[in-house]
């Protein structure tokens, strides 16, 4: 997998305002009043249950924000199945610095974690199918970009990552705009060359309509499966085909035998759980 995470520059800003969140006004109480200054240690970072890793780039830099001395060697690295027990990778260093930024390490880590094993089981779903798996933009806000980097960690894609990336008119915009052809023509003089439109739609009559304007993809709204079958055969290639609509573990292989091109699925950034994974103390 060709997978490269955010750069630091970026992930820096999140964990950092997570950390002093978590030390507030007076630091780690506990952990300053019970471990010595100089004491240091090493630990491991350990699956409690199977699944796809994601968030280490931002575990390790919770720890080095809180001192740059702890070094963290990656046994599985970002897109890595895991069996349970496994380690992930080992730390060595002030055991203070160590302790303090646990809790931010795997909040991180465990949710991006959550999400790239989420993202796994439902692309494992329709392998065989041509259907891509894609998030939306039903992110928690602020982390928009790490929970899409977690879906690419668990072999999906991406969908827009904020409304400037692509045009995508849905039914209030052409409920507004009068139609949609004025929608679809307004959108068209309004962008670039280089800004695809994607029209929703959700019947057959309207993708008629739509595909009567040369859209770049359309977005099957809510459809049944055999909808869904008649869309792709009405598009026959000439708009990018997405699924939409309350699609779940279960529903998706059927949704991608339709021959759809994408699925979008919300849940995966706004309802995965987490995957359990602990920091465990192997010595003082």
């Amino acid at each position: 997998m060709n997978l490269s995470p955010p750069p630091a520059i970026m992930l820096e800003p999140l964990v950092r305002a997570a950390l002093l969140e978590d030390l507030g006004r007076a630091g780690d109480l506990t952990t300053d009043a019970i471990v010595p200054k100089d004491l240091r240690t090493t630990t491991v970072l350990s699956a409690r249950q199977a699944g796809i890793v994601a968030g280490l780039d931002l575990a390790m830099l919770a720890f080095r924000l809180i001192d740059q001395t702890v070094e963290m060697t990656v046994h599985r690295p970002d897109g890595s199945d895991v069996a349970q027990g496994e380690i992930i990778a080992s730390m060595s260093g002030p055991a203070r610095a160590i302790l303090t930024a646990e809790r931010t390490a795997l909040n991180f880590l465990c949710h991006l974690s959550g999400i790239a094993t989420a993202t796994a089981s439902v692309v494992a779903a329709v392998r065989g199918h041509g259907a891509r798996i894609v998030c939306t933009r039903k992110t928690t806000p602020g982390l928009r970009a790490i929970e899409k980097y977690a879906v690419r960690a668990g072999g999906g894609s991406n969908h827009r990552f904020g409304l400037d990336d692509a045009i995508l008119i849905k039914d209030n915009h052409i409920a507004i705009a009068g139609g949609i052809r004025p929608a679809i023509e307004r959108a068209r003089m309004s962008v670039g060359h280089l800004v695809k439109i994607e029209v929703e739609v959700d019947t057959l009559a309207q993708l008629e309509v739509v595909l009567a304007l040369a859209p770049d993809a359309v977005l099957l709204d809510n459809m049944s499966l055999d909808e869904l079958r008649q869309a792709v055969a009405t598009v026959a290639g000439r708009a990018v085909t997405e699924a939409s609509g309350r699609i779940t573990l279960t529903t998706a292989p059927a949704v991608a035998a339709t021959g759809v091109d994408l699925i979008s699925i919300g849940w995966l950034t706004h309802s995965a759980p987490i995957l359990d994974i602990g920091l465990d103390c192997r010595e003082p």
